[in-house]
């Protein structure tokens, strides 16, 4: 009788990685010779390009191979549609899919999630050690299966089965070695982009049996799963989801009443508040949100010391040892408005459009010293920050002052577990509250904004995402005079 054969495995087929046009896009050649992208309606001019370039640009809708680095022996069209590649890939609009040979059919399909992202193939060794990241998941969206992490440039939508049966054993550490011996080994390529994603990390063989501490840096040790998950899928720049008030139900759920209606039950009438209101009360009934400022008449740095004095000043500090067990002792303050575990991970970064008696820029305010240091920032960056607040308020001009809301998270994560980021995000609409009512005290105008972008914020800063982060902003200014009518 003869033995089974053993099932061939895939490895010695070469991958393919083509870039590929992302499914909303349409690319358009004008008379003039540039192209342009139109993404929904939308149109984006990406430059001028040969006419080769221009007619093998619609290879891209198919898929057409990653440029290396350019060379003198390239021709004008291949340079072209280098750059072209390029331009495209910077603006996030294309995908990229890995094939085996000459299959036709996708293995993997890499979707970028922030706007930098481009694929790359570290070297790897059989003795390198891998592991899936404690972060990373498969999950169904829609009829489709993908690999996800919030640590990762780009998720993974996975189109054959054995791939998902690799990273199940995947997550104990393997070598490369190892797992080139399976008969599901997809090639060099895949574990290499995966790699390079953050999916899969190296493990020390000093810390194979620490994975948590082996994976990132020690703000990243102090992360959950579920916070970290959160964090970057509620916020702007480490995603491509649909992001904000798109009214996603509508024709499919009705909207819910204002007022919630009222229960079955023996109803106890309160009475009507008498005599004068007091001086908070006021003060809440007139807080409300100003999105119209008065550029003739700017905040001043006395105006703005007073402000951020009255919200966020350190008032006293002091330090105790851990609850239970010996330990380090742990530094605490007080300020003005509460915080969760006397923590106070908040950090208020300023950046000025029009303040008088100080310059525009980008600043930290110093709680404890009560002072602004300003951070330099590129120009672009700071404009950046200052059009998506604008866009996010829908009005016409950046705000006079943009107060970003940043965490270091380790303040809250290092003490407790599963709810560290849900308390930070109670300490934030705390924090936004006395901003309003400081604001409204002042005279002032300000106006809480929904988003923030965090991969934008890491850039001007310098910090790791997942070590200190945007989780808030405000915009602030004085409001402009309401118009009179008649």
């Amino acid at each position: 009788m003869r033995a089974p054969t053993k099932k061939k495995s895939h490895g010695t087929a070469p991958l393919a990685l083509l870039a590929r046009l992302n499914a909303r896009v349409m690319l358009k050649a004008q008379a003039d010779r540039s192209i342009v992208a139109d993404i929904d309606g939308y149109s984006d001019p990406l430059g001028k390009f040969g006419a080769a370039a221009a007619a093998r640009a619609q290879e891209l809708r198919a898929g057409l191979p990653l440029p290396s680095s350019p060379s003198a022996e390239d021709g004008e069209a291949e340079r072209d549609v280098a750059r072209l590649i390029r331009q495209l890939a910077r603006r996030g609009l294309l995908e990229y899919c890995l094939r085996r040979g000459e299959d036709a059919n996708d293995l993997v399909v890499i979707e970028p999630q922030t706007a930098d992202y481009w694929p790359q193939a570290p070297k790897l060794t059989d003795t390198t050690t891998v592991a899936l990241s404690r972060f990373a998941y498969l999950r169904r969206r829609g009829s489709e299966m993908v690999l996800e992490s919030p640590r990762a440039g780009a998720l993974f939508r996975i189109c054959d089965p054995e791939i998902a049966s690799l990273l199940m054993a995947l997550a104990a550490p393997q070598t490369i070695g190892s797992i080139r011996r399976r008969d599901d080994y997809p090639g060099p390529a895949l574990l290499a982009l995966l790699l390079d994603c953050q999916m899969l990390f190296a493990v020390a063989p000093a810390k194979r049996d620490a994975l948590r501490q082996a994976e990132g840096d020690d703000g990243l040790v102090l992360w959950d799963f579920h916070d970290l998950l959160f964090h970057t899928r509620s916020t702007e720049g480490r995603q491509a989801n649909p992001l904000g008030g798109l009214y996603p139900h509508t024709g499919q759920i009705a909207p819910l009443p204002a007022i919630r209606p009222a229960w079955a039950g023996k109803t106890v009438k309160l009475q009507e508040p008498s005599g004068t209101a007091s001086p908070l009360e006021k003060l809440l009934h007139e807080r409300h949100s100003v999105r119209d400022f008065d550029g003739e008449r700017p905040i001043t740095l006395r105006e703005l010391s007073t402000f951020l004095n009255g919200v966020a000043r350190v008032r006293a500090r002091w330090s105790s040892p851990l609850e239970f067990d010996d330990g380090p002792d742990i530094e605490y303050t007080s300020r003005p408005y509460p915080g969760a575990g006397s923590a106070y991970e908040l950090e208020l970064y300023l950046a000025i459009t029009n303040c008088d008696g100080l310059a525009p820029g980008f600043y930290h305010y110093d709680a404890a010293a009560h002072a602004l240091t300003a951070i330099d920032v590129q120009q672009q960056q700071l404009a950046a920050m200052l059009q998506s607040a604008e866009f996010a308020m829908d009005v016409p001009s950046p705000p006079p002052i943009l107060i970003t809301i940043a965490a270091r998270f380790g303040r809250i994560s290092w003490k407790y577990s599963a709810i560290a980021y849900a308390l930070i995000l109670k300490d934030v609409g705390v924090l936004t509250q006395t901003l309003y009512m400081m604001a409204a005290g002042l005279g002032l105008g300000g106006c809480a904004i929904g988003t923030t972008n965090i991969d934008l914020f890491a850039k001007m800063t310098g910090l790791e995402f997942h070590v200190e982060g945007p989780v808030g902003q405000f915009a602030l200014g004085r409001g402009a005079e309401p118009l009179v009518s008649g």
